[in-house]
C-alpha cells in the first residue's frame, strides 16, 4: 500500500500491512507480519494471542518506541489524516502523550524510582501543553484524583515504591491520559494485578473512555477479560492475525482452531466435569516460520499438505468476520 492512500474517515487509528522485523546474529526474526486493524472514537478494539505472538511489538511500532535499528519496521500507521510512519522524529515524539497514549504493563518498571510521583504525571502536561507552577501542580492533583488516588495532593511528592501495585498502574493511566489522548493502548494493564484490583483498573478505563470519547486498544493474552470490555476482537498468533470479529460473534461462533482453543480453555462458571482444552506444543521460532499456515503444527484439524505448504489468506465468514484458514468449521469442511 503506497504512501498517498488516505485514511479510512471512519477510524481514529487505522494500522495497515504493519511489518516488524528484528537484525539477529542467527538472521531476520519477522515478529509482526502484515498485521491490519483500525478502532474509532469511543470504540475499545482488543488484541488477544499468546505471549510471543506479536502483540506488544505491534504497539510499540504504532507509538514509535521500537528502536531502529535492530527493529526494521514497514507499513502504514494511519491518525485522523497522517501516516505515522512516514513522520520525522520530532512529530512522533509530539504526537505520543498529546494524541496517543500507552499504558504498559509493568508499572514498578515503567514508573522512575528517582522521581516523585507528581514530577512523572505532570511531565507530559507540562511538555505538550505548557503549564507550569501551580496550574502544573494542580492539573497533577486533578489527574491523580480522577484515576482514584485517595488524597491526590498529599501522594505527590512521594515516590513509586510508596503505592500498592493498584495504584501504580492507576498512577499510569494518570500519566496516560494526561494530556486527553484521542487513543489509548493499553499493553496488559491488568496483568500483574489481583482480580479485585483487575476489575476496578477495567471498570476505571471505562468510564475514563465513556467520559472521554476516545478510542482505546486493549491488548492481552486473557479471553475472560474481553468479553465485557471489547467492542471487536482480533485474535493474533505468530504474528499474524488470524481472526477478527466482533466481540459476540467471536464468542458466539469462533472458526480458526487457535480461537477455539483459547476460548475452549477458558473456566465457565457452573461448568462441573468440563475438561478444559489444551493447544499443544509451542509456538513457531520467528526465525524459521512453517511456510504454509503458523498453527499447523499445533492444529487438529489440519488438512496435512495443503495446510502445510500453502500460507492461508483472510476471508470473510460472516459480517465483520474474518479468518485466516482453510478450515470452515462451520461447514466441516475445507474451503
Amino acid at each position: 500500500m503506497s504512501a498517498e492512500v488516505s485514511s479510512p474517515a471512519e477510524s481514529v487509528l487505522s494500522v495497515r500491512d504493519l511489518t516488524v522485523r528484528f537484525a539477529t546474529r542467527r538472521g531476520v526474526a519477522t515478529v509482526v507480519d502484515d498485521v491490519s486493524w483500525e478502532v474509532a472514537a469511543g470504540e475499545t478494539l482488543a488484541i488477544v494471542g499468546e505471549s510471543g505472538s506479536g502483540k506488544s511489538v505491534s504497539a510499540l511500532a504504532v507509538m514509535g518506541l521500537l528502536p531502529t535499528p535492530p527493529a526494521r519496521v514497514q507499513g502504514q500507521v494511519w491518525l485522523e489524516g497522517s501516516d505515522l510512519l512516514q513522520a520525522s522524529p520530532q512529530e512522533r515524539r509530539r504526537t505520543r502523550g498529546r494524541r496517543l497514549g500507552m499504558v504498559f504493563q509493568d508499572p514498578m518498571t515503567s514508573l522512575n524510582p528517582f522521581l516523585t510521583i507528581g514530577k512523572q504525571v505532570s511531565e507530559g502536561v507540562e511538555h505538550h501543553l505548557g503549564l507550569h507552577g501551580s496550574e502544573l501542580r494542580d492539573r497533577a492533583v486533578e489527574l491523580l484524583g480522577l484515576v482514584g488516588i485517595p488524597a491526590p495532593a498529599d501522594r505527590l511528592d512521594e515516590h513509586p515504591h510508596q503505592f500498592s501495585g493498584g495504584m501504580r498502574q492507576r498512577v499510569m493511566i494518570a500519566i496516560a491520559l494526561a494530556c486527553e489522548p484521542q487513543v489509548l493502548i493499553a499493553d496488559e494493564a491488568t496483568t500483574a494485578l489481583d482480580v479485585t484490583t483487575q476489575a476496578q483498573i477495567i471498570e476505571l478505563l471505562g468510564r475514563l473512555q465513556e467520559d472521554m470519547g476516545m478510542a482505546v486498544v486493549w491488548i492481552t493474552h486473557d479471553l475472560g477479560v474481553v468479553a465485557g470490555i471489547a467492542d471487536r476482537v482480533s485474535v493474533m498468533y505468530a504474528g499474524q492475525v488470524v481472526e477478527e470479529a466482533p466481540v459476540d460473534a467471536l464468542y458466539a461462533d469462533p472458526r480458526h482452531p487457535y480461537t477455539q482453543g483459547l476460548l475452549g480453555a477458558l473456566p465457565v462458571i457452573g461448568g462441573h466435569g468440563r475438561e478444559l482444552a489444551t493447544i499443544s506444543g509451542l509456538p513457531p521460532d520467528p526465525l524459521q516460520m512453517p511456510p504454509g499456515c503458523r498453527f499447523w503444527p499445533r492444529c487438529t484439524r489440519r488438512l496435512d499438505a495443503r495446510c502445510e505448504h500453502e500460507p492461508p489468506t483472510m476471508w470473510e465468514v460472516g459480517p465483520g468476520h474474518r479468518v485466516r484458514t482453510f478450515y470452515d468449521t462451520a461447514r466441516e469442511g475445507s474451503r
